[in-house]
């Protein structure tokens, strides 16, 4: 194997985010008599999507981005009073969106053939309540010797801070030793250059890359990763 390690990010690159997400905030808006559609889901999104961001340059907490995201996406729907407590919305969708598990296309064919010939762990930005149950409702917690989420260290990709608490999980291998694949260019692979790791990006979209952000592995799809951890074949970026 030319690593030792893979420290794969969760969702958008083992998880489909955008089907869980959009079959837990569907099943939300109905509990509290909210229509939805394509409007409400691009909406969400936009809100969702940006307090994230804000996350990652450390502008708000996990805590509130739970009610936050709701109580922005309230106000920009307009809606005429009684408008739902964003709080209890916020609590209801996290607990439908910890059953939402489908997987993105051979992500277990990919861990899988990774099982037993390289160590796998796990680095994600997500909330610990969704993750922890959708790692063990889907059964890719067994796949992993060790588990990071940034809610439960207080510190989140692409801050290095998070790497040195799954790196020391990890026994501290040698950074050469040890790969990042992840869909995000601004916390996975960012992550992985302040860190000082080789880092692979998951781009199905053939999104253009930021000159800013070294990007040592680029593929379309995780069966691509097999040849590379493998011993290569020209996948290299």
């Amino acid at each position: 194997m030319t690593y030792r390690w893979l420290l794969f990010d969760a969702d958008g690159t083992l998880f489909d985010y955008e089907a869980a997400e959009q079959q837990a905030l569907s099943a939300t808006l109905a509990q509290f008599g909210v229509a939805f559609g394509p409007e409400v889901l691009a909406t969400y999104q936009q809100v969702n999507g940006q307090l994230w961001r804000d996350f990652e340059q450390g502008l708000t907490t996990p805590d509130r981005i739970k009610t936050d995201r709701f109580t922005f996406l309230l106000d920009a729907l307009g809606l005429s009073e009684p408008t739902p407590d964003p709080v209890l919305m916020g609590d209801a969708y996290l607990t439908i969106l910890g059953t939402c598990v489908d997987l993105l296309p051979d992500a277990l064919t990919v861990l899988n053939a990774l099982a037993g010939k390289a160590h796998l762990a796990l680095i994600t930005n997500g909330l610990t309540r969704v993750q922890r149950a959708r790692l063990a409702y889907s059964g890719l917690d067994a796949y992993f010797a060790a588990v990071v989420i940034s809610e439960e260290e207080g510190v989140a990709k692409p801050d290095p801070g998070i790497f040195e608490v799954i790196f020391s999980r990890m026994g501290n291998p040698l950074r050469s030793e040890v790969l990042m694949i992840g869909d995000s260019l601004t916390s996975d692979i960012r992550g992985a250059n302040r860190y000082g790791i080789d880092a692979c990006w998951v781009n199905p979209a053939g999104l253009p890359r930021d000159p800013k952000v070294d990007v040592r592995y680029e593929i379309r799809s995780l069966l691509e990763l097999l040849p590379i951890v493998t011993g290569g074949d020209g996948s290299e970026a």
